[in-house]
């Protein structure tokens, strides 16, 4: 959400940084309703002024003995005590229909981000490793996982649909692994601290994060009204909703694995082999609540935190600044890693690094003061992938295969595998 005051006073200016995401926005709709609010304020300050008066002229008639104007008196009074109850109703209705519509409004992209429709106007910022060479074609991660019975795709598909992957066997454990490996990274090099959030949440938590109203299609709906995560960005964004925090507590940074759930609504057609594109998977989120000075700073260094993940496995990938139309309507600065996929032949997005600036802060009511007794200010909120693991699983197996059909573990997961070799079961 943006500041009202912002909206209220430089909207030409919020339409301008909208349309470079593509966005339109109900800017005159907005003005219309917050012109009304405000002249409805003043009338009622208006009218409270006047009954005030009206209550203490009341008193002082009765105590002259003129009984006939103070009874004149308490019946104006009640006309306003009236008027002001009917103003009241409306203020509230127009309070709630001017939230409405902030919520519709975007974040506004940081002057840094390109100008762009989409992703072939993405900016490449840097490689890491080489693109890994074989003397055989190698194999995409759907004909390994089925050769080394490390994943069940018939199975999900009979138990839930499609998109519900089983991962079986070695393929279970070594999922396993890279959730333990990357929780265990950031905790114990990086500094975040390990939640493990609940994965069902209410609408409050989703608006707070910017995923509702917008993304509702996206989301599985529970009869009680709650939402499966889309991601643990929500439910640990909202560990701290509705407080105030203190300066010292600053930078917050947690780290939480969590399954997700997207119906994936707008995604038809789109990698639907093996785990390019699945409706429930595992991920390990990074979130940070920082000082507003500081946040691009610290922007860099969460980028910094999951690029090594890949580094610590060897897997070749890019680190690709989002252009505007293709960032989302959430973010301020966004850049994408992207691993080499050898089987699929494509780099394949697996994180997003976003800084939201105040925009999830200020719908979901988490500020901060720099000093005791002084004023409130939003914090900043970052997040971002560290990693997501279904292209972390497909990237690794079709990087490390060997022309036999097995696969070699590198040396960060060995000791939660107990193997340095995958190979066909027996």
């Amino acid at each position: 959400m943006l500041d009202r005051k912002l909206l209220r006073e430089q909207m030409d200016f919020v339409v301008a940084q909208a349309r470079r995401k593509g966005v339109e926005v109900p800017a005159q709709e907005f003005l219309a309703a917050d012109s009304e609010f405000r002249s409805l304020k003043t009338q009622l300050d208006d009218l409270r002024k006047a009954m005030n008066e009206k209550s203490k002229a009341i008193g002082m008639l009765m105590g002259q003995g003129k009984k006939e104007e103070a009874e004149s008196a308490k019946a104006e009074t009640g006309e306003l005590k009236q008027q002001i109850q009917d103003l009241e109703g409306r203020e509230r209705d127009l309070e709630a229909h001017i939230t409405n519509l902030e919520l519709l409004f975007p974040n506004l992209p940081h002057e840094s981000v390109p100008d762009g429709k989409d992703e072939n106007d993405n900016v490449v910022v840097r490689t890491w490793g080489e693109k890994p060479e074989f003397a055989f074609e190698p194999k995409p991660h759907w004909e390994l996982g089925e050769s080394l019975k490390l994943l069940d795709f018939p199975a999900g598909a009979k138990i839930s649909g499609s998109g519900f992957p089983v991962y079986v066997g070695m393929g279970a454990k070594l999922q396993r692994a890279l959730i333990s490996y990357m929780i265990d990274f950031q905790t114990e090099s990086r500094g975040y601290s390990e939640v493990y959030p609940p994965y069902l949440v209410n609408a409050e938590s989703l608006i707070g994060t910017g995923n509702l109203p917008k993304f509702e299609e996206d989301l599985y709906k529970t009869q009680d009204n709650l939402y499966l995560v889309p991601t643990a960005e929500v439910p640990v964004t909202n560990v701290h909703r509705d407080e105030i925090l203190e300066m010292w507590q600053l930078p917050i940074k947690y780290a939480a694995y969590s399954g997700c759930f997207r119906r994936e609504a707008g995604a038809a057609g789109k990698d639907t082999r093996g785990l390019l594109r699945i409706h429930q998977f595992d991920k390990v989120e990074l979130v940070k609540f920082c000082l507003p000075e500081l946040s691009y700073d610290e922007h860099e260094s969460m980028l910094a935190d999951a690029e090594q993940v890949l580094r610590d496995l060897g897997l070749h990938y890019r680190v690709v600044l989002l252009c505007t139309g293709d960032m989302g309507e959430k973010g301020c600065k966004c850049y994408d890693l992207e691993v080499w996929s050898p089987g699929v032949g494509r780099y394949l997005e697996i994180s997003s690094v976003t800084n939201f600036e105040a925009y999830q802060a200020r719908r979901a009511k988490i500020r901060f003061k720099r000093e005791q007794g002084g004023p409130t200010e939003f914090v900043h909120i970052l997040n971002g992938s560290g990693l997501a693991t279904p292209r972390l699983f497909s990237a690794l197996v079709e990087t490390y295969q060997h022309a036999d059909g097995s696969v070699s573990i590198p040396d960060p997961l060995k000791r939660y595998l107990g193997t340095d070799l995958l190979t066909t079961p027996q």
